[in-house]
C-alpha cells in the first residue's frame, strides 16, 4: 500500500493529509481499516459542518465491530466522499487514495496538528 507523503496521523488512527489548494483529506488509517475488518457502512456529516479538533464527525461499521471517527484539525467540511456511502468497502482496498471520507477547510491546521504524527512515527506507537 502506497502511503502518501506529508501524511499525519492521530493516536486514534484518522489521518490529514493537505491537498494543493491548502484543504485536507480526512480518512482512516490503513491499520485502523485493517484492525475493523470487512466495512459494511459508513455515516458520513454534511458537506458545510464545522467539527473542532476532537469531535466526533463519522462513524463506520465492520463485520467486526461499530467505530467512531473523530476530526484531527477543526474545521468545515466541503466534501463528503459519497462513493463510500454507496460502497463502503473502497475504504478497506483504498484508505488514502479513493477512500478519504471528507475534505475539509481547516481553521488553523498548523495549531491544531502538534499532536499529530508523522506516519513512520505513528507506525512505531502503534507497534
Amino acid at each position: 500500500m502506497i502511503v502518501p507523503e506529508g501524511i499525519l496521523c492521530s493516536k486514534s488512527h484518522e489521518y490529514l493529509l493537505e491537498k494543493e489548494n491548502g484543504s485536507y483529506n480526512v480518512g482512516l488509517t490503513d491499520y485502523a481499516v485493517e484492525q475493523l475488518g470487512d466495512i459494511v457502512f459508513i455515516e458520513l456529516p454534511e458537506a458545510g459542518s464545522h467539527f473542532t479538533k476532537g469531535e466526533v464527525f463519522a462513524t463506520v461499521e465492520s463485520v467486526k465491530a461499530a467505530s467512531e471517527i473523530y476530526m484531527p484539525v477543526t474545521g468545515r467540511i466541503i466534501e463528503v466522499n459519497e462513493k463510500l456511502v454507496e460502497s463502503p468497502e473502497i475504504l478497506n482496498d483504498s484508505p488514502y487514495a479513493d477512500g478519504w471520507l471528507v475534505k475539509i477547510e481547516a481553521d488553523d491546521a498548523q495549531a491544531d496538528s502538534g499532536d499529530l504524527l508523522e506516519y513512520n512515527d505513528y507506525k512505531e506507537e502503534i507497534e
